[in-house]
């Protein structure tokens, strides 16, 4: 299979799972949903509040070393077999304009289309049109990644009352619209930064697009010739200069002349030239691969010593961001003093007034009551349980106050520990609190 029947495969399986993603759902908690609305982050079905975003930079930092490890092991693969932008050009080049409306030959991306022949002209509103109903869908999928789906789809049919959320979806398909048509791959040329990074994570064992040219012989600039016109060659090489790799490329590059940071590694070139070297019954002189095993013909180890520190740091990601996942409470709970200090009755019984504010973030009504951990020189004087719905949040006043055979020997300020529990005793949490004594 070639590589680029391999991509298109990969471009499908990601598309049909971006768009799925919104609509799986875990115990009714979303696979992956980060909802402003709501306050809460959703991953892999368990649901963490703004408060709980503890597991989130760990997450992050797996991703961004992540795309480091796999640049410097495997090159730029995430721009050419997962990058949206490079997806969305896939879509309307090659599918839209090029295979449904004809106006161009998937083989030879530099030719421009000339649209005052025949129909093209017409053709090219009809892309338009197609690729705008296509942008409006990639933006609604994109906002149902932080307005879920069963809100989503009430809130699109009032759009007065959600003005910035239609206002969010014009925004982005009008840029994907933009960035598409018209800046096309100049966008990963001149304006995506991730290919200025790529030289300084390369080295001689990174697998990138690499043109052999031990057999294919090297290639130079002769004088001020353009680069898609024939070069001089020294002696009789393998390369035909057919330019068919030149043609094809989307980002207009002569992978011959080495690694530049235009090359995206779609590995168009490759099966081009695969396809030309494959009549004269040779392997391609473009390959995905490493300087060292491509040109210096060494075996090359996965397990280097740089791989090797990014499988450590990967993993230590994913065990923090796990362990910490376990502290993840049960419901929210604050506990703030009122301004007054204490009190202090005739009979010297002194009291704390406190005020909590409870979040059920569970998915049913909870039944909420507190008791405390030292029940003989504190007692609570006010307090009733209460009730609290899914996704409610509600603030009680509690009034802890000391029993009368009290130990007088405690300190003027002590801690002490309360449990707020389910009336179920399935969700407990612990607090401990300072209660001021005179």
């Amino acid at each position: 299979m070639s590589y680029t029947k391999k991509r298109y495969l990969v471009y499908f399986i990601s598309t049909i799972s971006i768009m799925l993603i919104p609509f799986i759902t875990i115990n009714d908690n979303h696979l992956l949903l980060l909802s402003f609305d709501k306050l809460q982050f959703h991953f892999l079905g368990i649901v963490f509040n703004v408060s709980e975003l503890y597991v989130m930079p760990f997450l992050l930092m797996f991703l961004f070393i992540g795309i480091f490890a796999i640049t410097s092991m495997l090159g730029r693969i995430w721009c050419g077999w997962l990058c949206p932008q490079t997806i969305f050009r896939v879509i309307y080049r090659d599918l839209i304009e090029s295979t449904i409306l004809d106006l161009r030959k998937i083989k030879n991306k530099q030719k421009e289309i000339d649209y005052n022949k025949g129909s093209n002209k017409i053709k090219k509103y009809i892309s338009l049109i197609l690729w705008a109903v296509i942008t409006l869908i990639i933006s609604c999928n994109f906002m149902l990644y932080f307005v879920p789906p069963e809100d989503f789809f009430v809130y699109i049919q009032e759009p007065l009352n959600h003005s910035f959320m239609i206002l969010f979806i014009i925004s982005i398909a009008l840029f994907l619209f933009y960035d598409i048509v018209f800046m096309k791959e100049n966008f990963c040329v001149f304006v995506c930064p991730y290919s200025r990074i790529q030289s300084v994570l390369y080295d001689n064992n990174t697998k990138q697009v690499t043109y052999d040219f031990t057999r294919g012989g090297k290639v130079y600039e002769n004088g001020n010739k353009s680069i898609f016109k024939v070069k001089d060659w020294s002696n009789n090489e393998e390369c035909t200069t057919c330019e068919a790799c030149v043609k094809v490329c989307p980002t207009h590059i002569d992978i011959r002349k080495g690694l530049q940071v235009e090359c995206i590694n779609c590995l168009e070139c490759s099966d081009a030239c695969a396809s030309v070297m494959g009549k004269l019954g040779k392997i391609s002189l473009i390959n995905w691969g490493s300087t060292n095993k491509v040109i210096n013909k060494q075996n090359v180890s996965l397990f280097t010593k740089r791989n090797v520190t990014y499988f450590v740091s990967l993993f230590l990601c994913l065990f923090l961001a796990f362990y910490f996942s376990l502290e993840k409470e049960d419901f929210l709970v604050n506990v703030n003093k009122t301004t007054e200090l204490y009190k202090q009755n005739e009979e010297g019984i002194v009291s704390n007034n406190y005020i909590l504010t409870i979040h059920n973030t569970k998915d049913e009504t909870l039944t909420f009551d507190i008791k405390l951990k030292d029940e003989k020189n504190y007692k609570i004087k006010r307090f009733e349980k209460f009730s609290l719905v899914a996704g409610a949040k509600t603030k009680k006043i509690l009034i802890i106050e000391t029993s009368k055979d009290y130990d007088k020997n405690i300190t003027k300020n002590s801690n002490i520990t309360i449990e707020i529990f389910s009336q179920d005793n399935r969700y407990k949490i612990t607090k401990n609190i300072s209660f001021v004594h005179p």
